[in-house]
């Protein structure tokens, strides 16, 4: 048998640890976009004491905070109404000084967590199909609610939000003095 000197090389990639880390940390990251992603809102429950006269503006002020009302009782012997609500958290500040402005004092809310539940809207959705912009319209006239949250979160934090500062712009003119 013939021994022949061998000379192996060994070839060092720089930083490979480095490499794996983020390349596998980008292909989870790619993973979780494809199932569509939801986000979890926190929830208060909102129990608020109210007569009859201001049933609608306390109605009122619960949709526009983009609460549900859950439930509605009349208290017996008095002329007083309980109702139940679910309230984002997000929504709720300054929720209680809202309702009693537009009720003038006349209802009294009171609100405790309940726990979180899911925004069923992938916040990174856009409409492609010809079915979804005839639906929507061609600029989306109804809010993806998930994306507002994100970008908002997203602000809060500085960190990078992918939307038009600017919508409707005109080139500015000066008027000549004649």
């Amino acid at each position: 048998m013939l021994d022949l000197p061998m000379k192996i090389q060994i070839v060092t990639v720089p930083n490979l640890s480095g490499r794996f880390i983020g390349a596998t940390k980008d292909a989870i990251h790619k993973g979780f976009l494809d199932w569509s992603p939801r986000l979890m809102l926190a929830m208060y429950s909102c129990d608020i004491q109210a007569s009859s006269e201001v049933l609608g503006k306390v109605y009122a002020v619960v949709q526009r905070r983009r609460g549900v009302v859950v439930n509605e009782e009349m208290k017996e012997g008095t002329p007083f109404f309980t109702i139940t609500a679910k309230i984002p958290v997000v929504e709720a500040f300054g929720f209680s000084d809202d309702i009693r402005k537009k009720t003038s004092g006349a209802a009294l809310p009171q609100l405790v967590f309940s726990g979180f539940e899911i925004i069923d809207e992938d916040p990174f959705w856009v409409p492609t199909t010809e079915e979804e912009l005839e639906a929507l319209g061609e600029f989306a006239e109804r809010e993806n609610i998930a994306r507002k949250y994100m970008n908002t979160i997203r602000k809060k934090k500085g960190l990078f939000v992918d939307e038009k500062v600017i919508k409707n712009a005109e080139k500015q003119r000066t008027l000549k003095k004649d």
